[in-house]
């Protein structure tokens, strides 16, 4: 009987170290390394290399998808000052480790006392539109407060000490940012261009160090008070009256009544995933709109091929004409009737629209209800995936390369040009409104899936995420392929515009159907985009823009 007890306790024992094996071994498998480009854990894609890393770290200090994206913004804000900054705005599109989806905004608004006669000095088609008037009240930093608050897990002020130590203790100038400056601030009386000179009164070259210890102070006074310290106080006093000496209209009260919303993203299927994205007045309606028209033709890897190529891109481009007459419905829909704008991403919406589109000629403007709107450029995009799966993709702007141009002294803050975003799209605006934009900071999920993915460049984020989701998803092409593919951008006035190493055959062949074609050299649609594929992740940063992301 003993003896019998003992082989049953071996027996068991055998059994039970088996079935550790097994589950060992399970894990292993499970846990093995991924292909060498690829990260197992968490990635950040921002613009530069040194801003994803920055990201990174802060991820993998423990810190959630916001805190790696505010801190990546942050430093974003120093080395690429022309794009964004803590006198812009911003839109949060964030993912939960339980899927839930919220958008925190805190695009700029128009400030209690503006120029009645504002929008009359709007530029046509595209035109830097500079000066103190065109200044809405900055909500960056709110923003950050609101997405922390939420989900942050980080000390506050630990987001803000790589971009103090790089602001203060100075940086190598980026390529970009020279070309920027080279043709963005050429005259010579711009208080902002003092930023950039060197001790012999030139512009920096590539290379040569950068600094920005006003802005050093301000952001260390941020991060040791808190956010209200940027929107009362001392901070405040001294960046509004630098605003006043400008001639600008901003006003204390404006900077203490900003308020940030939060609201539940807008969602629609999207293949495999559902797409999760900003509401107006974010552009993501607008994108969603070229979607769903190209969503019912049966798009494959041979639509890039032979006459497939001309027809494929004759719809697309057609969908972009139809998406530009519907852009002056996507305002604010707290000043605005949301109802036009939640029709546009109707399925219903898009077939009608889609029925309308003729393979084998175009049509002029009013075919497609077209109002010409002011184009512009700048903006960045930061994308997080986070070990616990959380995500977070989010845009942000001060508008044109350094926005108004109008540069605070006292605190080392460049103000946005915000309120240009409202040339063309209507003829009345409302203290307290944010601008419509095209911002499109988007998370797609599925079963076993999740991307993460937005742009920067104005009006061509439209074009350059929804040809990247196109090529990514509908066209088989790797994300890396999808993000570097040579795009065409639809112009306000219906022109288009290829980047120059487009098929020649193409183009060719949609200027015999009719479409006006213009030559532009400089492509500033930049896509940012973090994917996971079962446990893998990959991250990409658009070379567009000089950008490498980070993982590990």
């Amino acid at each position: 009987m003993a003896r019998s007890k003992a082989q049953i306790y071996t027996c068991l024992g055998l059994t039970l170290l088996c079935t550790i094996g097994i589950i060992i071994c399970c894990v292993a498998f499970t846990r093995q390394d991924c292909p060498q480009g690829l990260f197992r854990s968490a990635a950040v894609a921002a613009d530069s290399e040194t801003c994803s890393k920055v990201g990174r770290d802060i991820l993998q200090g423990g810190g959630s998808a916001v805190d790696g994206a505010i801190a990546a913004l942050l430093c974003t804000s120093v080395v690429n000052p022309q794009s964004m900054g803590i006198g812009g705005g911003s839109i949060f599109t964030v993912m939960d480790s339980s899927g839930k989806v919220q958008i925190i905004n805190s695009r700029e608004a128009v400030p209690q006392q503006f120029n009645p006669d504002l929008l009359s000095r709007c530029g046509q088609i595209f035109q830097e539109v500079t000066g103190s008037q065109w200044i809405g009240v900055p909500g960056e930093i709110r923003g950050y407060e609101r997405a922390h608050r939420l989900f942050g897990k980080l000390p506050w002020a630990s987001l803000f000490h790589p971009t103090i130590k790089l602001a203060r203790e100075g940086f190598p100038l980026p390529e970009l940012l020279s070309r920027i400056l080279q043709v963005s601030i050429k005259n010579e009386t711009l208080p902002i261009r003092k930023l950039f000179l060197g001790a012999d009164g030139t512009l920096l070259k590539v290379g040569d160090t950068v600094k920005y210890p006003k802005l050093a102070d301000t952001l260390e006074i941020i991060a040791n008070r808190g956010p209200d310290a940027f929107y009362t106080g001392k901070v405040a006093e001294d960046l509004i009256s630098d605003i006043r000496e400008a001639g600008g209209t901003l006003s204390m009260k404006d900077l203490e009544s900003f308020k940030v919303t939060v609201t539940d993203a807008w969602s629609v299927p999207l293949g495999e995933y559902q797409m999760h994205y900003p509401p107006p007045p974010s552009g993501s309606a607008i994108l969603t709109f070229i979607l769903n028209i190209m969503k019912e033709y049966p798009l494959n890897s041979a639509s890039l091929m032979g006459k497939e190529k001309t027809l494929t891109y004759q719809r697309y481009i057609e969908a972009c004409k139809f998406s530009n007459g519907l852009r002056k419905y996507i305002r604010d829909p707290q000043f605005n009737s949301k109802s036009e704008a939640s029709k546009v991403i109707e399925q219903q919406f898009a077939d009608h629209f889609r029925a309308m589109i003729s393979s084998d000629r175009t049509h002029n403007a009013g075919y497609y209800n077209v109002t010409p709107y002011l184009d512009t450029m700048g903006t960045t995009h930061v994308s997080v995936l986070a070990e616990d799966g959380s995500a977070v993709s989010v845009t942000s702007t001060i508008n044109h390369f350094f926005g108004s141009r109008i540069f605070s002294p006292k605190t080392g803050v460049i103000l946005n040009n915000q309120l240009s975003d409202f040339c063309g799209r209507t003829d009345h605006i409302v203290a307290g409104e944010r601008p419509p934009s095209s911002m499109s900071p988007i998370v797609l999920r599925s079963k076993h899936k999740m991307l993460v993915i937005g742009g920067s460049g104005g009006g061509m984020i439209t074009t350059g995420v929804a040809l990247t989701l196109l090529n990514h998803l509908r066209f088989g092409k790797s994300l890396e392929e999808a993000i570097a593919a040579p795009v065409v951008y639809v112009d306000p006035n219906n022109t288009l515009k290829f980047e120059p190493d487009f098929d020649q055959t193409v183009v060719e062949k949609l200027k015999a159907l009719g479409h006006e074609v213009k030559e532009q050299l400089v492509f500033y649609n930049v896509v940012n985009a973090v994917e996971k594929d079962h446990s893998c992740i990959r991250a990409v940063s658009d070379d567009r823009k000089s950008g490498k992301a980070a993982g590990y």
